[in-house]
């Protein structure tokens, strides 16, 4: 039973941290990615890439975790928001990451409304039916997060947004409606760089942030 609670609390925490908007596909050959349901989020298994104790924000530069550019912009979001932690988002946002990535490869359409804006949804929603009008299916695995790191932050009018890359690797596989592999590998993983930006009005009662785009590293 300890166990238990411990994970509802664990899946609470990240779903209350981490709600974002998606935009376009991310950096896997098959398309877009997605989330997993608040109330049923997926195994939440430590990523390689463990964001260790932070430091405050001008040492983070050096450590790699916030690119110099986007230092004042979480500045300035810490001073608007006292529950803003930058350690917690990061870890939040890989778990986000994961989520989102595996609800789309699913087809989860209701685990995707909860963590991305009504925008993304409808991109990774339409990106869906046609898959599935084809008869594919994803097999798809995040193996590993290899870095994440603040591109960008900006705090405008109570409007937080924070730019994230992910530099993970993926391994995946196209099947047809009768299982027969049609693409992909799932020995071989492949190298994928993507832009994601996370969103929140400070000024609403509701602490979620969501994925409102992503894109491609270049």
């Amino acid at each position: 039973m300890v166990e238990i609670i411990l994970l509802a609390m664990v899946a609470v925490f990240v779903g209350l941290r981490l709600f974002s908007v998606l935009g376009q596909r991310t950096g896997h050959e098959q398309e877009p990615r997605m989330p997993r349901p608040v109330e049923a989020p997926p195994k939440l298994t430590p990523v390689p890439q463990s964001v260790p104790d932070i430091a405050p924000v001008a040492e983070q530069e050096s450590d790699g975790l916030v690119a110099p550019q986007a230092a004042a912009g979480i500045r300035k979001i810490s001073s608007a928001d006292s529950s803003f932690e930058i350690n917690e988002f990061l870890i939040g946002a890989q778990s986000a990451y994961r989520m989102i990535l595996e609800a789309f490869w699913n087809g989860n359409k209701d685990d995707l409304s909860f963590l991305v804006s009504d925008e993304v949804r409808d991109s990774f929603n339409a990106a869906i039916d046609a898959r599935e009008s084809e008869g594919h299916v994803l097999d798809n695995k995040l193996i590993a997060i290899e870095r994440t790191q603040v591109e960008k932050a900006e705090y405008v009018s109570g409007n937080a947004r924070v730019t994230l890359r992910f530099d993970a690797d993926i391994a995946g596989v196209t099947r047809d409606k009768d299982g027969t592999v049609i693409a992909g590998s799932l020995s071989d993983a492949v190298q994928t760089h993507d832009i994601w930006t996370f969103a929140r009005d400070v000024k609403d009662a509701d602490p979620n942030w969501k994925l409102v785009e992503t894109d491609e590293a270049a």
